[in-house]
């Protein structure tokens, strides 16, 4: 065999060995781009599903009010009726969304209950968002029989999808959950006939 015949023949095997490890290369560069828009899709996914969950132990809560059990909600040691306490209400939250929410005692979790006795068209739902931050909400009046209550809470759910938190992200570094539940009090009192 001659040198040129050897020569052409170590280019062919050269040649055939060139793209053995291109689709590992391939794969390499795009890799981190699949990797971090499969992790935000995860990520929107469970975001959305503990605003569900945040809706529903609301909804639960809500109940308490609506229905008037926030009145007599424990007895003390006498057999005296205690009514249902701020921290007894968020206890009342976090039992149902705590799989999902992280920090559901802390102060990622804020919620308000206002009472509106002259009907909805009194009620105000307007943005808690103070210079783009959620304050500390303290308002926690459930009202009594036939008055419009409005309950909201927000949870400040801490995005961590590197990269996406400005697509993930709608207040500031985190994605601020919020749900709310308008509601007339039902006529718990007996000397209520009904609510006009």
């Amino acid at each position: 065999m001659t040198l040129a015949a050897r020569f052409r023949r170590f280019r062919r095997r050269l040649k055939a060995d060139g793209v053995k490890g291109s689709a590992a290369i391939e794969f390499a560069m795009v890799a981190p781009v699949f990797f971090v828009l499969l992790m935000g899709t995860i990520e929107a996914g469970v975001i959305f599903f503990a605003q569900s969950a945040l809706q529903n132990a609301l909804n639960d809560a809500s109940r308490l009010v609506r229905t008037g059990q926030t009145g007599c909600y424990t007895t003390d040691s006498g057999g005296n009726c205690q009514s249902m306490t701020q921290a007894q209400f968020r206890a009342k939250i976090c039992s149902e969304a705590s799989l999902l929410l992280q920090d559901c005692s802390g102060a990622s979790l804020q919620f308000d209950v206002n009472a509106y006795p002259s009907g909805f068209s009194t009620a105000s739902n307007s943005s808690p968002l103070v210079a783009g931050a959620l304050p500390t909400l303290t308002a926690f009046n459930v009202g009594n029989a036939c008055d419009v209550v409005l309950v909201r809470a927000f949870y400040k759910w801490p995005v961590f999808t590197p990269g996406l938190s400005y697509f993930l992200a709608n207040v500031g570094s985190y994605h601020l959950l919020a749900t709310a539940a308008a509601f007339r009090n039902e006529p718990y009192t007996t000397n209520t006939g009904g609510c006009t």
